[in-house]
């Protein structure tokens, strides 16, 4: 890995990106930017739109020497695991890479949403282990989220799911993770609900005004003090519906931070400076 206190700066700036499809509302240039120049790491931070059939060329283009790493974001996480050289133990479980590092040519991937997802919810919950959770989608996102809730200590873990089919194969997948799987539908996630400290939405369903990924009145089951994280990092109906009810509300944008944070220690060997790119990915929000 290119270590950034002895990158040549004659050499001319480096290169860093988000990969994605769409990419355009990504604030991940909006945090690193203002990362690595307070840190003086001579580094551009781009948005990279790839398609589908693009993704194999573009990974390949990260080998180049003035290529410090990419951001993966979806619908290119799982691919991303097949194109890279090495992967750490978080990514190869979890199905997924959200982060590639260029060192010397040979392309590392990780997944930093999972410490991420955790970094953020302890800022709520502090101490406070769940017993019981309940996570919402079967994708990439979701078997983050599973992963994180499991290094938490929590003791179960309910993965509900439109197709119910796909939440057996998560659970198969990340075995031993303490995962019982249901369809959002099914009479049993009422049950759940019930006895749930935490629900997290980890489908796609939110990002629009509108879109819900349960019936409202399904939060009202949820026991009084119960905490409701959507990975969208922004007031989604989920969550202004939540706080409505006197729920504690948790969007996506502290798990954003933590995960790029963790991303650009990979990227430049250098620590985060964790407040700038939360003052810069608040201001990012705001002004979108």
């Amino acid at each position: 890995m290119i270590d950034a206190r002895q990158v040549d700066r004659a050499a001319g700036p480096y290169r860093l990106g988000v990969i994605g499809d769409p990419v355009a509302h990504s604030l991940s240039p909006a945090l690193h930017q203002p990362a690595l120049d307070l840190l003086g790491i001579p580094a551009v931070y781009e948005r990279w739109h790839t398609r589908p059939g693009e993704m194999a060329a573009r990974v390949a283009s990260l080998r180049d020497a003035r290529v410090l790493g990419a951001n993966v974001t979806v619908p290119h996480k799982l691919e991303a695991l097949r194109l890279v050289d090495e992967v750490s133990p978080a990514a190869r479980r979890a199905g997924a890479v959200n982060t590639i590092v260029n060192r010397d040519g040979v392309l590392f991937g990780d997944n930093t949403d999972i410490a991420g997802f955790t970094a953020s919810i302890a800022a709520v919950l502090g101490a406070e282990i769940p017993k019981r959770a309940v996570v919402l989608g079967a994708g990439g996102a979701a078997r983050a989220v599973v992963l994180g809730l499991e290094a938490m200590g929590v003791s179960e873990i309910v993965v509900a799911n439109r197709d119910p089919e796909r939440a057996r194969q998560l659970a198969a997948a990340l075995a031993p993770a303490p995962v019982q799987t249901m369809g959002i539908g099914d009479a049993a996630l009422r049950d759940a609900l019930r006895d749930a400290s935490l629900l997290v939405n980890a489908t796609s369903l939110g990002w629009r005004a509108g879109e819900m990924p349960l019936d409202t009145r399904a939060l009202a089951l949820l026991p009084a003090g119960a905490a409701v994280a959507d990975l969208t990092y922004r007031d989604t109906d989920l969550l202004l519906a939540a706080g409505e009810r006197g729920l504690r509300a948790i969007d996506g944008l502290a798990m954003l931070v933590h995960q790029g944070a963790r991303a650009f220690e990979l990227f430049t060997g250098r620590p985060a400076p964790l407040e700038v790119m939360f003052e810069a990915a608040r201001g990012a929000r705001a002004g979108g």
